[in-house]
């Protein structure tokens, strides 16, 4: 019978210090039932909390200073070029409009499951398209449809463009570029806080947008300045002997990198105060395409995931493509049924 009481005193004293944590803004960790009991929660579950704390075991917590209101994704398609300006297959050997269905269907997914995460947060994705077929278009809008998430289907109309973009250029070019510039004027021209400028041949995993906007609010606190995110994991970083840093994401490491192709995430306000910079890629090609990129990347911080959260879905043998160390074809037909 003692025994029993004092387990029950003990109970009630665990109880009573945990309201207090609690109230006090303090989260205490029991290593023996591995679990954070001022959250209700298992050290294994994500213990962050959106737009207050980041926490990571055994480092503690970062306060964040960062807190996100919104996330646009800009998804731009085109399903009638199956590689641009090559003759190229892609992995799996589809026909480019599959590997567009499934881009979009595991964006819309990952987007699901961040509205879990973030629930206090906005979410649109708008679809900027090039020459796809009326067939397709009518696939991508049902394919968004499906999903409770704010959207939008723009069909951009090519020859409004050709005053604005200079030079002679390949049609799958200068519709990239006009793609480009129709995604940038959007940011331009309408509110939101975080811009995710996606290409159509990205298979993103479903922790993809959470681990990326956790990832986004520590990363712009820790640097005091908003950062750069990519979704890709590319090999050709690691075919040079470049230094770099490594950082601790939400679940996973990011390495600091100054290259990258045209999918990425940012601020608003980043695009804005580099948009002179940015648009140079949707008025005139210079290879490499990239490049006015790779110079705001010189003072501010981009990173990318290890592993990779995405998949580019390239050649088997290009170096901007398969990420290594994944199962991408778990991946791929996990996104099949759209």
């Amino acid at each position: 019978m003692k025994k029993q009481i004092k387990s029950l005193k003990s109970n009630f004293f665990k109880k009573i210090f945990i309201k207090i944590c609690r109230l006090i803004g303090y989260e205490i960790i029991d290593q023996n039932k591995y679990e954070v009991p001022t959250l209700n929660k298992k050290l294994g579950d994500s213990i962050s909390i959106p737009g207050k704390k980041s926490i990571t075991v055994p480092l503690g917590e970062i306060k964040i200073t960062r807190k996100i209101s919104s996330l646009k994704i800009i998804f731009r398609s085109c399903t009638s070029e199956l590689i641009m300006d090559q003759n190229k297959k892609r992995l799996f050997e589809k026909e480019k409009n599959e590997y567009t269905f499934r881009s979009l269907n595991s964006l819309l997914l990952s987007i699901n499951y961040a509205k879990k995460k973030f629930s206090n947060i906005s979410y649109q994705i708008i679809v900027t398209d090039t020459n796809s077929k009326k067939e397709d278009l009518v696939k991508i809008k049902n394919i968004l449809s499906k999903h409770p998430i704010n959207n939008k289907l723009i069909e951009i109309n090519l020859n409004e463009y050709k005053e604005k973009i200079s030079g002679e250029y390949t049609p799958a070019k200068f519709a990239n570029m006009a793609n480009l510039y129709t995604s940038l004027k959007i940011v331009k021209e309408e509110n939101s806080d975080l811009i995710y400028f996606v290409e159509d041949d990205y298979i993103h995993k479903k922790e993809s947008i959470v681990e990326m906007l956790f990832s986004f609010e520590k990363f712009s606190t820790i640097f005091k300045k908003d950062v750069f995110l990519l979704p890709a994991d590319y090999p050709y970083l690691y075919i040079k002997n470049d230094n770099t840093n490594i950082f601790l994401g939400h679940k996973k490491h990011w390495r600091l990198v100054e290259e990258s192709l045209v999918t990425f995430l940012t601020s608003k306000e980043t695009v804005i105060n580099n948009f002179n910079n940015l648009m140079q890629m949707a008025t005139k090609w210079e290879d490499p395409w990239e490049k006015p990129l790779h110079e705001i990347y010189k003072k501010i911080p981009c990173l990318s995931p290890i592993p990779s959260l995405s998949m580019h879905c390239a050649n088997i043998n290009s170096v901007y493509g398969l990420p290594p160390n994944i199962d991408w074809k778990k991946i791929w037909d996990e996104n099949e049924n759209y």
